[in-house]
């Protein structure tokens, strides 16, 4: 797995202070993971930052991406970055963590032995002691954040007990723990509490919330109660699983006006054989039946999903399939992964027989169809007006998102608002005056 070598860090060796610096690679996930480290580090009196631009820490700790080939190698290359660092006196330890190492233990310590100590993905108890720090249970439900402060992912469970053909993350991350529901209320008050407008609830699989706590899917309960947290305007669900899909958590985002309409639900494919293959444990009939629940119980749903393209055993009829599927369905947000064939995984026994070149002409397809789609939705909203949350300043205009849209993933509203200054973190009434394929314009009015 060793990287070609290498990217150096262009810094000169100097006086370092005694600090640590977590740098994060991958998804919301090991983001959430990094900032539990970071808020108890500092709860011990560490000096700890996340991914400083200086290189003035004496120890990196590295929390990486093990989902798929792209990840896997952006990871090893930032370790070795960093192993360069310590072999030219810039960093005096270097670790690692997340979902790599978890992934990959044996095989990286031969390989990397530059490398001070490898974690799993459930190893902060033993990665603190190294640190030379406490696991404080008295900073359970709190957390430092290293996004804008007026949003926060809020990982309510961890773990996977799915058989996906194609999905690592049980390997990695283990099977399904559901955080108790006392602890996420807790967090969700102390996040509100330091400004947090916005929750964006994250899991490896959110709908089978409470199965192992409670002994029921409880996912309709945990979205009450959160909505009951004062200060928080908008709570947003991601990565629910289409199967078994828990209906009750729909009439409460139905009747709540602080749960947004928008569910992020991968679904990952049109054809009934490649599902049955993937075994995703449902078909594109009752795949269209929960979309048109989804559509029928929540009006002005915003859906968002994922594809898979070029799995093993995709034939073209299959592809043809899975295009009319998107096409049908009329997904509001969705992206597109080429199929990635990863070690001890149920497809890794097939042959990986859909080229490379295939798989991105089938994503790119797939993603010109959702194009269009997505221009066809947003000039439908030319001339309406819309609740924004800003998030962040641009050049001279202020950048925002509707409730249909999440962070980093999904549209962006462009704020033209000359001689008004707008407050990031606020919510404001934009008339939307321009749309593209992924964004929308318009103005800030009173």
């Amino acid at each position: 797995m060793r990287s070609k070598r290498r990217t150096k860090i262009l810094k000169t060796k100097g006086n370092k202070e005694t600090r640590i610096n977590i740098v994060t690679l991958g998804c919301s996930k090991n983001l959430v993971d990094s900032e539990v480290l970071l808020t108890q580090l500092r709860g011990n009196g560490i000096d700890a930052v996340h991914e400083s631009k200086e290189d003035n820490a004496s120890v990196v700790v590295i929390n990486t991406c093990g989902f798929i080939d792209n990840a896997k190698q952006e990871s090893i290359d930032t370790i070795l970055r960093y192993v360069d660092a310590k072999q030219e006196g810039i960093v005096d330890k270097v670790y690692v963590t997340g979902c790599l190492s978890q992934r990959y233990k044996d095989d990286l310590e031969k390989e990397i032995p530059e490398v001070d100590a490898w974690f799993g993905t459930r190893d902060l108890s033993r990665m603190l002691k190294v640190l030379k720090a406490n696991y404080k249970h008295e900073l359970i439900g709190e957390r430092i954040l290293t996004n804008p402060s007026h949003y926060a992912y809020l990982k309510i469970s961890e773990g996977c007990d799915r058989p996906c053909s194609f999905c690592a993350i049980p390997l990695m991350r283990g099977g399904h723990i559901s955080r108790p529901m006392e602890e996420l209320v807790l967090e969700a008050k102390n996040l509100a509490r330091n400004g947090v407008k916005e929750l964006l609830l994250i899991a490896q699989d959110s709908t089978y919330y409470g199965l192992d706590l409670y002994k029921k899917r409880n996912l309709a309960e945990l979205l009450k109660n959160l909505s009951d947290v004062e200060g928080i305007e908008w709570i947003r669900l991601h990565y629910a699983f289409p199967t078994g899909f828990p209906t009750d958590a729909l009439e409460v985002m139905a009747e709540r006006n602080n749960i947004c309409k928008y569910i992020d639900i991968p679904l990952q494919h049109g054809s009934n054989r490649m599902l049955k293959i993937m075994r995703r444990g449902t078909t594109r009939e009752k795949t269209e039946q929960l979309l048109q629940m989804l559509r029928d119980k929540v009006p002005g749903i915003a859906i968002r999903t994922t594809m898979i393209a070029g799995h093993p055993g995709e034939t073209e009829q299959d592809f043809e399939e899975l295009m009319d599927f998107v096409e049908k369905s009329r997904f509001d947000r969705m992206g597109v992964f080429a199929y990635s064939h990863e070690e001890n995984t149920h497809a890794y026994s097939m042959h990986d027989d859909v080229s490379a070149d295939t798989k991105q002409k089938r994503l790119e397809d797939i993603m010109e169809l959702q194009q269009g789609i997505s221009l066809d939705h947003n000039m439908q909203k030319i001339g309406k007006t819309f609740k924004v949350l800003v998030d962040k300043k641009e050049g001279g205009n202020f950048i925002g998102r509707t409730e249909s849209d999440s962070p980093e993933v999904d549209n962006e509203v462009i704020i033209e608002s000359p001689g008004n200054y707008l407050r990031i973190g606020d919510f404001v009434t934009v008339k939307v005056n321009a749309a593209s394929e992924f964004d929308l314009t318009g103005e800030a009015i009173p």
